[in-house]
């Protein structure tokens, strides 16, 4: 995660079912469904503001944090978020092992 985005906390939005991560007042989310066991990440969106500035892998970086301390499952349903954790494959520990997709990762 670049170092600008570290101080900057993640926001679970449980009204609007979506974590969120504001940058200078550009809002940058992802939504999700939620269990008692699991979390499921259904859609990542950056506003044009952060394109390419690192703003949405910090979001996932931090969301992931946050399911791991929740003692959650995850469910990388977002293709954003699947390419992540095959990107960075220490956090495949976090996923269900019964995610479609985990023999992908």
């Amino acid at each position: 995660m670049k170092e600008q985005f570290e101080p900057i906390p993640v926001v679970k939005n449980g009204e609007k079912s979506r974590f969120e991560l504001d940058v200078d007042g550009h809002i940058a989310f992802i939504d999700y469904k939620e269990t008692s066991s699991n979390i499921a990440l259904i859609h990542t969106e950056a506003p044009e503001e952060l394109a390419g500035t690192g703003a949405a892998a910090a979001l996932v970086e931090k969301t992931l944090v946050y399911i791991q301390e929740a003692g959650k499952k995850l469910l990388p349903y977002c293709p954003y978020v699947f390419a992540f954790i095959k990107k960075h494959p220490e956090w495949k520990t976090l996923v269900a092992p019964h995610f479609p997709g985990y023999d992908k990762l």
